[in-house]
C-alpha cells in the first residue's frame, strides 16, 4: 500500500546497552552511560506496525555512483558543473565564485576536480577539464601541488590573497582565511561560543594538531551538553529565511563546500547518496513525497509550509497535554493506528474525520509514522548518512557546526518540516517532570524514526547495529538541544555571498566597458553612474541614511546613524507614527530590509547595529516592509 522505506533487520533488537565490547568514538562517549532500552523497544513497535501491514511495501533503491560520477555530481551541486563537460568554455562565473573561496574550501574543490578529471582521462573523454593549477590562477597560488584536505599545514601555509587583483577599493570581507595570520588567536572567543566570523573548516585545520582539539570530548547526561552560544554580530545575524532566493542559491553552493571540506580534514568520507527514482504515491497523506503534501495543502491553506496532517498531529498531541508520562514512548494500538491511518487518509481533506477519537499515544504514533512513512526520509537520501557521520567528528562544537551546514543543504520542505519537529520535541521535553522523557529519551525513541533507513547500506548497519544506535541518537540530540542555533547561517558565508555579488558587479561592469567600445558611450555610462551616485550624496549628509517605509503611514524618513542605533530602533520609530488610514502592524510582523549593494535582500535581525551594517554595505537601500511568509 505505501512507499514507506524504513526498514531494518532487527536481530539485534534483543540487545542489551552493556555493549562495552563496542568500539565507540569519542563523539559517542556522552551515549555510553544511556540505556539504550528506549531505542530497541521503538524498533521493535516500528516492527511491529509493519507486521500488521502485510501488503508489499516498494522498497527505495540507491544508486551506487562509478568512479568520479560521485565528485562529478559534487561539483554539478555546488554550482561547479561548467569547469568541465561542453561548457566549459563558460568558467567567468565560476572563476568568480571560486575567488571567494577559502584555503580549505578550494584544496576541497581541487581534490574533486583532479578526480573528475583522472576519471575522464581513462574514460577517454574529450570534453576539456582544466588543470586545477590553472582553476585557481586568479589567486595567484604559490604552489602547484594539490591540496588534499588531509594535511592542514598545506591548507594553513598557502599564500594566496583570495581575491581577485582588481584595485578596487571597497568594504573589507573577513572570509576567515590567510587574510589573518592567526585567526583563532586574535578572537576572543570561549570554548562554548560558536565561532560564525571564521570558516568552520579553517577553524578545525587550526585545532586539528592543537591541544586544544583534544578537550571538550566526552560528556554524559543532558547537563554535560555544553552550553554553546552565538556571540553578539554587530551587523546582525542572519537566520535561514532572511535572505533572496538568489543569494540563498550561493548559500547552499558555500555550505556544500564548506561541509566537504571540514569533513576532508578528519578524513571523514563524504558522499551523497543518490535514490534511483521510483513510482510514488501523487495524492493521500502517508507516504507521499512532502513536495506532492504541500502542493494539494496550499490549494486548502495557501503559502502553507508545513504538511497540514503533520501540523493537526502535533496539535492533536498537544490538545490533551504534553504531562502524559511516557509521551512519545509509549506506542498506540498498532491495529487502532493502522484503522486510523486508512480513515484519515479517505476523510482528512473532506473534514469528516473526527479527531475526538484519537487518544494521545495514537496520535504520537501517527506523526512518527508519517515520517516514516515518506517516501525519502525527512533528512533526505542525498545527506542522511552524513548527518550519521556528524557523530564521527571529534569535538562537539565540529558536530555542532557540521549539522549546521546539513540543515542550510536540506530542500526548503524538509527543512521547515523539521523545524516544527524539533521545536515540538522540545517542547515535550521542557514537561520532563511530569512525563519523564527527558532529552535522552526524547532522542533515543525519535532517532530511529529519522535515521533507520532501508537502502543505505543495510550490511554495515547490521555489523554495527549498537554504534549506529548510540551515534544517531547523540546526533537527534544535538538537533533538539542546539535547534536555535541549527538555523543560523555563518557570518563568513554570508560575508563570501556579499564578494561574491561584489565581484560579479564589477566583472558586468568590465564586460559593459568592453562591449561599448566607443567613447561617447564610455562617456555617458560614467556620467550616469555619477547621476546615480549624486543623489544619495547631495540629498542625504554624511552618516545618514534614507529608509522608505511604502506600507506604512510615514513613508520615507532620514535615520541619523549613531553608534548605538539599531535595526529594531528604526522599525519602532516608523510604527509610532500612526494614522488612521493604514493597515496598523505590529513589530513582528515586520522587517527593514537591507537590500542590494553587495547582497540581494537580507531581513535585518532588531539587534544589527546599522552604522556597521552600513559600512559593511554602503550601497544598500533600507526598506521596511512585511516579513516574507
Amino acid at each position: 500500500r505505501r512507499s514507506g522505506q524504513y526498514t531494518m533487520n532487527h536481530d539485534h533488537s534483543k540487545k542489551t546497552s552493556d555493549g562495552a565490547s563496542f568500539d565507540r568514538s569519542g563523539s559517542q562517549d556522552s551515549l555510553d552511560e544511556l540505556s539504550m532500552d528506549d531505542y530497541w523497544k521503538e524498533l521493535e513497535n516500528i516492527h511491529e506496525t509493519r507486521g500488521n501491514n502485510h501488503e508489499e511495501r516498494v522498497a527505495l533503491v540507491v544508486k551506487e555512483p562509478d568512479e568520479g560520477e560521485l565528485e562529478e555530481e559534487w561539483l554539478k551541486e555546488a554550482g561547479l558543473s561548467n569547469l568541465f563537460g561542453e561548457s566549459s568554455d563558460d568558467s567567468l562565473e565560476s572563476m568568480v565564485f571560486l575567488s571567494t573561496l577559502t584555503r580549505t574550501q578550494k584544496a576541497a574543490v581541487e581534490k574533486r576536480v583532479e578526480t573528475v578529471r583522472q576519471t575522464m582521462r581513462k574514460k577517454n573523454k574529450q570534453h576539456q577539464i582544466p588543470d586545477v593549477r590553472d582553476i585557481f590562477r586568479l589567486q595567484n597560488d604559490s604552489k602547484g601541488k594539490i591540496c588534499d584536505g588531509s594535511e592542514p599545514s598545506t591548507v594553513r601555509t598557502s599564500e594566496n590573497k583570495n581575491e581577485i587583483q582588481d584595485g578596487t577599493k571597497g568594504p573589507k570581507f573577513s572570509l576567515g582565511t590567510d587574510e589573518q595570520k592567526s585567526p583563532l588567536e586574535d578572537m576572543p572567543f570561549s570554548d562554548t561560543d560558536i565561532n560564525l566570523e571564521i570558516s568552520f573548516a579553517e577553524q578545525a585545520a587550526n585545532l586539528k594538531d592543537s591541544s586544544v582539539g583534544k578537550m571538550c570530548k566526552g560528556g554524559g547526561g543532558d547537563t554535560l551538553l555544553p552550553n554553546f552560544r552565538l556571540p553578539k554580530d554587530k551587523t546582525g545575524t542572519t537566520k535561514i529565511g532572511d535572505l533572496a532566493p538568489q543569494d540563498m542559491k550561493k548559500v547552499y553552493s558555500l555550505a556544500l563546500i564548506e561541509l566537504t571540506a571540514l569533513y576532508d580534514i578528519f578524513g571523514t568520507e563524504f558522499k551523497q547518496q543518490k535514490a534511483v527514482k521510483i513510482k510514488t504515491k501523487d495524492s493521500g497523506l502517508f507516504g507521499v513525497p512532502l513536495s506532492v503534501l504541500l502542493e494539494q495543502d496550499q490549494k486548502k491553506v495557501p503559502g502553507t509550509k508545513i504538511p497540514l496532517i503533520f501540523q493537526k498531529l502535533i496539535a492533536q498531541i498537544e490538545e490533551a497535554t504534553l504531562e502524559t508520562e511516557g509521551l512519545l514512548r509509549i506506542p498506540g494500538v498498532a491495529t487502532r493506528v493502522k484503522s486510523l491511518c486508512q480513515e484519515l487518509e479517505a476523510k482528512f481533506y473532506e473534514g469528516t474525520f473526527n479527531w475526538e477519537n484519537v487518544k494521545q499515544h495514537d496520535a504520537a504514533s501517527l506523526l512518527k509514522l508519517f515520517i516514516r512513512e515518506l517516501p525519502q526520509p525527512l533528512l533526505t537520501v542525498e545527506y542522511l548518512k552524513a548527518f550519521q557521520d556528524v557523530q564521527s567528528l571529534p569535538m562537539k562544537k565540529q558536530q555542532l557546526q557540521a549539522l549546521n551546514l546539513l540543515v542550510l543543504l536540506l530542500p526548503e520542505a524538509n527543512r521547515d518540516t523539521l523545524k516544527v519537529l524539533l521545536e515540538f520535541l522540545q517542547r515535550v521535553i521542557d514537561h520532563r517532570d511530569k512525563n519523564k522523557m527527558t532529552l535522552k529519551n526524547v532522542a533515543m525513541v525519535m532517532a530511529p524514526n529519522l535515521f533507520t533507513f532501508h537502502g543505505l547500506g543495510s550490511k554495515t548497519i547490521e555489523q554495527s547495529e549498537f554504534v549506529m544506535a548510540a551515534g544517531t541518537a547523540n546526533v537527534m540530540r544535538f538537533m533538539i538541544q542546539y535547534q536555535k542555533l541549527l538555523w543560523t547561517i555563518p557570518k563568513f558565508i554570508v560575508n563570501q555571498v556579499r564578494k561574491q555579488n561584489t565581484e560579479s558587479q564589477k566583472k558586468e561592469k568590465k564586460d559593459k566597458a568592453v562591449k561599448k567600445l566607443l567613447k561617447k558611450m564610455a562617456y555617458d555610462r560614467e556620467k550616469h553612474e555619477k547621476q546615480e551616485k549624486t543623489p544619495n550624496d547631495a540629498d542625504v549628509p554624511q552618516g545618514v541614511i534614507r529608509v522608505q517605509a511604502p506600507h506604512l503611514s510615514k513613508v520615507s524618513m532620514a535615520i541619523q546613524l549613531t553608534e548605538e542605533l539599531k535595526a529594531g530602533d528604526i522599525v519602532a520609530r516608523f510604527l509610532s507614527q500612526k494614522s488612521g488610514n493604514v493597515q496598523t502592524l505590529k513589530k513582528e510582523e515586520v522587517c527593514l530590509y537591507e537590500i542590494g549593494g553587495n547582497i540581494g535582500e537580507r531581513c535585518l535581525d532588531g539587534d544589527t547595529y546599522m552604522k556597521d551594517l552600513y559600512q559593511l554595505n554602503p550601497n544598500a537601500e533600507w526598506v521596511i516592509k512585511s516579513k516574507q511568509s
